[in-house]
């Protein structure tokens, strides 16, 4: 345990002191939030606002699922396709 530890009162304290720093965090990055939200709906240009949002929204999507959900070829299946093609192109 270090002497920080030991002069704040122990662990409990640290995490007590930790949650708090979060809870605060948190509470600000909300505040921010809806203070861009509020900036966002003074626009006048909100339907196409929404409408780039949307489409941004579903790229993203479509990235994550491509990175994530597609299983990648099998390395042997990969090596075999490229035997192949160097197999045919030395017979050409």
């Amino acid at each position: 345990m270090t002497r920080e530890a030991k002069r704040l009162g122990g662990v409990d304290k640290q995490a007590i002191l930790l949650a708090a720093g979060l809870a605060d965090l948190a509470v600000s990055a909300l505040g921010s939030a809806v203070g861009t939200v509020r900036g966002l709906m003074r626009r006048s240009d909100n339907a196409e606002l929404v409408s780039e949002a949307e489409h941004e929204l579903m790229a993203r999507g479509r990235l994550v699922l491509d990175r994530y959900a597609a299983v990648p070829p099998a390395h042997l299946e990969i090596l075999a396709r490229q035997a192949l093609a160097r197999k045919t192109a030395d017979e050409a």
